[in-house]
């Protein structure tokens, strides 16, 4: 089962290029499903790396939460218009189903064929001893059901209501049977009897099957063609022939166009609320075409299986994937503080340390394996180390960030301190970006005393963007506050040249008045030499709410 590996929502250079690289690794040693996943578009930079490195974005995975298609059954067996009882029958049997789908030659679905409808084609009106002898179906659906072969024939796939009559009697009361009913309606079944024979092909029937093997003789085969008669001829004997004939009656009649179907994208929660009422036996899981993909029984959504993921940089299930929560998380690879709301039903590996970089955990692994990571994966881990620590910058940079990016540069095949400056020159959010877009593109949330809030942050180089567009990015961040019901959203915008940062709020409280910087404007904060959110700015936040509720 596939192993997703997960960077976190609005995901930065780390996010995306840790679960790239750890994805590339566990393929290599321990677990070759891996998948690297990501629930957010990369930013201008992340694009810019990864056509630097020629390394392919990870999969676009926006919930993780399973879906219809992840539970159906995809080897559906199928009816169609125009299948008889015989052969859906046995389809039914061989592979012990109590219900198929019906489709027509797009694979999209009419209806559904329950067994219980499809005896109900051989025995229903059994009182009505005309409706019980009649049988829609075509001259060479019957020839194959009863494995027989034709001596003359006529539109053999034309679509006839017959009325089925047994030459079983004596030749002169079936012949005054025989005028009651229409002569283009009526298949006469006889053995090797030309007293019955001969009466039918005079009244012009629709077709004459001769049973026991026998074949009819040639002045009667010639009467026939003159009469416009079809013969066929049947190994079985009468009452086996008769009852395949029934057995040749076309399902359409049968099926049932009141059906419920599932959208394959359906989440399995949904779809389980939708047929637990219901009592048909399945479920057509159609794509949005309407096409069939797959069958569903209530059985299938029982215990559906879980989605696993190993979840890199970051650890609180507030940043993870939607759904996260529903899935077995069976690995953690983080450098941040330990958040709530992670539970695992077994012992997990969980590897969180002090780093500036989850890049810098990745690859010293690699080095840990011995594997030398390919030119490409090694510029994704140097990149997520140089734009989380501002390449070495950061105050959240260690000895262990220095050593691995030395490390690295054996294996990428550009000078690194030429990539970082074009990194950070290329894809300014305030020159690209809407504001709505700069607050949440590497926006994570937090909890801190019940108090619910995010901090988004971007690099750029210099403030002069931001100061021309400040007033719309603070109704941004007033509308992302509103929308996700936080307290308030802050934005940190960090310049990398001046190693400080401009910190602007949704709103703001009397507590604020103890942050000891400078403020600005209204909501807006000088934070000098501060540049990282998780070890500078959260801390301060946590210690500001803490204190209000002091208060």
């Amino acid at each position: 089962m596939t192993v997703l590996v997960f960077g976190h929502r609005n995901p930065d250079t780390d996010a995306i290029c840790s679960a790239i690289a750890y994805a590339d690794l566990l393929q290599q040693t321990t677990r070759p499903e891996a998948i690297a996943a990501s629930c957010g578009t990369p930013n201008k930079r992340t694009e810019y790396l990864l056509r630097r490195a020629k390394v392919a974005p990870p999969r676009l995975v926006m919930d993780v939460r399973p879906e219809v298609e992840d539970v159906c059954q995809r080897n559906v067996t199928t009816a169609s218009y125009g299948d008889v009882f015989y052969e859906v029958y046995q389809r039914m049997k061989e592979h012990d189903l109590r219900a198929i789908p019906v489709i027509d030659d797009q694979r999209k679905v009419i209806g559904v064929l329950s067994l219980l409808q499809l005896m109900d084609l051989i025995f229903r009106d059994d009182r009505d001893p005309l409706k019980t002898r009649t049988v829609r179906t075509s001259l060479s659906k019957i020839c194959e059901i009863i494995g027989g072969t034709f001596q003359h024939s006529i539109e053999p796939a034309q679509h006839d209501e017959l009325l089925v009559m047994v030459g079983a009697m004596s030749a002169g009361g079936f012949t005054e049977r025989m005028q009651r009913f229409p002569a283009e309606r009526l298949l006469v079944v006889s053995g090797d009897r030309p007293t019955i024979q001969l009466p039918a092909i005079e009244h012009g029937v629709r077709a004459l099957v001769v049973t026991g093997g026998y074949s009819l003789s040639s002045g009667l085969v010639q009467l026939a063609q003159a009469r416009n008669v079809a013969v066929i001829q049947s190994p079985f004997d009468t009452a086996t022939t008769t009852m395949r004939i029934k057995s040749a009656q076309f399902i359409d009649s049968a099926v049932d166009k009141t059906y419920i179907s599932l959208y394959a994208k359906q989440p399995v929660d949904e779809a389980r609320a939708i047929v637990e009422n219901s009592n048909e036996p399945i479920f057509p899981v159609v794509n949005d075409s309407g096409t069939l993909v797959g069958v569903l029984s209530k059985s299938d959504l029982v215990n559906p299986p879980k989605p696993r993921l190993i979840l890199v940089d970051h650890n609180e299930l507030s940043q993870a994937v939607n759904g996260a929560d529903e899935a077995d998380i069976i690995e953690v690879l983080d450098h941040h503080r330990l958040g709530g709301g992670l539970k695992s039903t077994q012992p997990i590996r969980f590897i969180n340390e002090p780093v500036g970089s989850t890049c810098t955990l990745v690859a010293r692994q690699f080095r840990a394996w011995g594997i030398m990571p390919k030119p490409g994966i090694a510029l994704c881990m140097a990149a997520g180390i140089i734009s989380d620590t501002l390449f070495l910058r950061s105050p959240t940079t260690t000895d262990v960030d220095r050593d691995i990016l030395k490390w690295l540069r054996g294996f990428v095949e550009i000078d690194l301190e030429e990539y970082a400056k074009e990194f950070f020159e290329i894809g300014s959010a305030l020159r690209t970006c809407t504001a709505e877009e700069v607050v949440r593109e590497d926006c994570k949330e937090f909890v801190e005393h019940g108090i619910r809030f995010s901090i988004s942050q971007i690099e750029e180089i210099g403030f002069d963007l931001f100061w021309d567009r400040k007033d719309d990015l603070r109704t941004a961040l007033e509308a992302m506050a509103e929308s996700c019901k936080l307290e308030f959203s802050a934005l940190l915008v960090t310049d990398v040249v001046s190693n400080g940062s401009l910190l602007l709020l949704s709103h703001e409280s009397e507590e604020w008045d103890e942050i000891n910087y400078p403020r600005l404007d209204r909501n807006l904060y000088q934070l000098d030499n501060v540049v990282s959110r998780k070890k500078q700015l959260l801390p301060l936040i946590a210690q500001l709410i803490e204190t209000s509720q002091r208060h």
